[in-house]
């Protein structure tokens, strides 16, 4: 029995860092795709537009970002932005959180919505 447990330690691993290149993006790619977002969002800290600042974004609370107006429908959606819930936002905003103000349809390109995540993911983390 101990052998097995043993032995299936390095495949769950394997399989763990499989699941994780899945959702892994290219930042400098993604600070690309970032430029359709500068609209409404900087990655600068604490700089809101029309819409909050992503920097730091990813780990923090749904409608937490200092300074910025959300809607009642962001400040009360109670989540919290990792790279999965950020993919499904990033898809279509409307769909999970309806009432938000992101006029924003989703970025429908999988691998722009990975790219993107992974160029906030790698922001320094806001310092509090």
């Amino acid at each position: 029995m101990i052998v097995r447990i043993v032995v299936s330690l390095p495949v769950l691993a394997l399989f763990a860092g499989t699941a994780y290149a899945q959702v892994a993006g290219d930042a400098a790619a993604g600070e690309k795709v970032f430029k359709q977002c500068q609209v409404c969002h900087t990655a600068e800290p604490g700089k809101n537009k029309i819409g909050p600042s992503l920097y730091g974004v990813v780990g923090r609370k749904s409608g937490s970002a200092e300074g910025f107006n959300y809607s009642p429908a962001m400040k009360t959606a109670n989540i919290v932005w990792t790279p999965e819930n950020l993919d499904k936002y990033l898809t279509d905003p409307k769909a999970m959180v309806p009432g938000n103000k992101m006029a924003f349809p989703g970025l429908k390109n999988p691998q722009d919505r990975q790219n993107v995540i992974a160029y906030l993911a790698q922001l320094p983390k806001e310092k509090k």
